[in-house]
């Protein structure tokens, strides 16, 4: 009974299978004709364009996020450049100490003093030139309001000296080309 049972099923599944391909025949324009041609044609126009379609998606998003990948890359080397600044635009007050307390010495010849605090601000002075620091020049240069800020205006020295820098009263400084100080200049008029 159960052969019987599964026969029957069998013959109408292959029934129903027959009839679906007919059916499916008399939709389809046969192949070769004219209407089976177009149709092919237009699927095939249909899936190129989709094709066409998703290969620019996937290189404007490829391109979007190598432009996001470099542009957090710049900004990580940014920050690790200019984190210090703070720190660094602190310690410089503790440069300035030091290069007038040498210049206190340079009247004495040889003083272990002033040996000891020549040898601390070389370190000093290295050290934040290895992070970075480096003094912005001044003297006998034209006046830059980029680079300099004027204390003071006097009587030019010589006629070649107005407009340019006669002396520095605090030095100014550079972390990685970027202006941490201005230097404050008294300029020749």
């Amino acid at each position: 009974m159960k052969e019987n049972e599964i026969e029957e099923t069998n013959n109408e599944i292959k029934n129903d299978l027959t009839e679906d391909v007919q059916e499916k025949k008399k939709e389809k324009p046969a192949k070769g004709s004219k209407k089976h041609d177009k149709k092919v044609n237009e699927e095939l126009e249909s899936l190129g364009n989709k094709l066409i379609e998703f290969n620019d998606k996937y290189l404007r998003l490829s391109a979007e996020f190598d432009n996001y990948r470099k542009r957090t890359l710049k900004e990580k080397t940014d920050l690790l450049k200019t984190a210090s600044a703070d720190v660094i635009t602190s310690l410089l007050p503790v440069l300035d100490d030091f290069e007038r307390a040498l210049k206190s010495f340079e009247n004495i010849e040889s003083n272990p003093a002033h040996d000891g605090v020549r040898l601390i601000y070389n370190k000093f002075r290295d050290n934040l030139v290895q992070k970075g620091l480096k003094e912005i020049e001044a003297v006998n240069l034209e006046f830059n309001t980029d680079l300099h800020e004027a204390i003071t205006k006097i009587p030019a020295p010589t006629p070649d000296m107005k407009g340019k820098v006669v002396d520095v009263v605090e030095k100014g400084y550079y972390l990685y080309d970027k202006v941490i100080r201005y230097s404050k200049v008294v300029v020749g008029e």
